[in-house]
């Protein structure tokens, strides 16, 4: 722990825990995953086109644009930005470094909800490689306050109660676009004080660990219970062949009844059976009406 700042990840993101990763679920939109985020936005994800491939889809994905923990790293990767620039010798390799890390913390999140489609241990091993790309970018913002000696909030700072209960009150308009936050963090990001908007990015740093945490942990129990992509789809196959098999056969009856031929030994109307035993086992024949009294059979040709 450093100067009150490390371990406070509980009461960060308590304040942006969204119903979606309480749940451990992943969204209804659909999105690419490879954005800039000095784009502009793509069109919502709630096109009718786009609702109706997801509907298609074996397994949900995308959607990454209403997570919280989208969200807070667009914020937070912005943010970094802006404080390398206006604080920081590009020159430096750290800073670099640090854009990098603030980058990867963004995108592996799209990513991983992009490609949960078909592997959800691929989406799984992006979360987590965001999520530690976030700690190492909260390594350098704690270097910096450190190494140049300014103050490092504590978790009763005013100052961070401040950014925290933004936050709290961002958690139920999930429905917003991630640009739309920026504003609410810029009394802080846009300060002239390096201490400032380096305070406030470690406040959001930790609360986008904790959804991560959350986020990570709903994927595994949905795995241990629902089986992943390759098991699902095995299962949907088998139940698919099951439902053809089914219907041949029905369909088949259905034809054997009306054009079924008559018994070559008595001449009565055969009916469709299947062999329960034998080396014949679950084929199917022509069997005579008047069984048993009569056991005239006929091969299906």
């Amino acid at each position: 722990m450093r100067g009150g700042v490390a371990g406070i990840a509980n009461w960060e993101g308590e304040a942006a825990m969204s119903e979606w990763e309480k749940k451990g679920g992943r969204g209804a939109g659909r999105a690419g995953s490879r954005t800039d985020p000095t784009e502009q936005p793509d069109q919502p994800d709630q096109s009718d086109r786009t609702e109706k491939t997801r509907k298609m889809r074996l397994r949900a994905s995308g959607g990454y644009r209403k997570l919280r923990s989208f969200q807070v790293t667009s914020i937070i990767y912005d943010g970094t930005v802006s404080f390398c620039d206006r604080f920081m010798d590009k020159r430096s390799r750290t800073v670099d470094q640090m854009v990098q890390a603030a980058r990867s913390g963004r995108q592996n999140i799209a990513e991983g909800s992009r490609a949960s489609a078909a592997s959800t241990q691929t989406e799984l091993r992006l979360i987590n490689v965001a999520r530690a790309s976030l700690d190492e970018l909260l390594l350098d913002f704690e270097d910096y306050l450190r190494q140049r000696g300014l103050p490092q909030w504590a978790k009763d700072d005013p100052r961070a109660l401040a950014v925290r209960e933004v936050g709290k009150n961002r958690t139920d308009q999930s429905d917003r676009t991630d640009r739309s936050d920026q504003g609410l963090y810029s009394p802080w990001l846009k300060s002239d004080d390096p201490a400032v908007v380096a305070n406030a990015i470690v406040c959001l740093i930790h609360q986008a660990n904790y959804l991560l945490d959350r986020q990570i942990a709903g994927l595994e129990r949905q795995f241990i219970k629902e089986g992943g992509y390759t098991e699902r789809l095995a299962a949907a196959r088998i139940e698919e062949r099951g439902r053809q098999k089914q219907t041949q056969g029905a369909d088949l009856s259905t034809r054997a009844e009306k054009n079924g031929p008559v018994c070559p030994k008595c001449g009565k109307p055969m009916a469709l059976r299947t062999a329960r035993k034998g080396a014949n086992a679950g084929s199917q024949f022509w069997g005579c009406c008047g069984y048993p009294e009569c056991k005239g059979v006929r091969q299906i040709e």
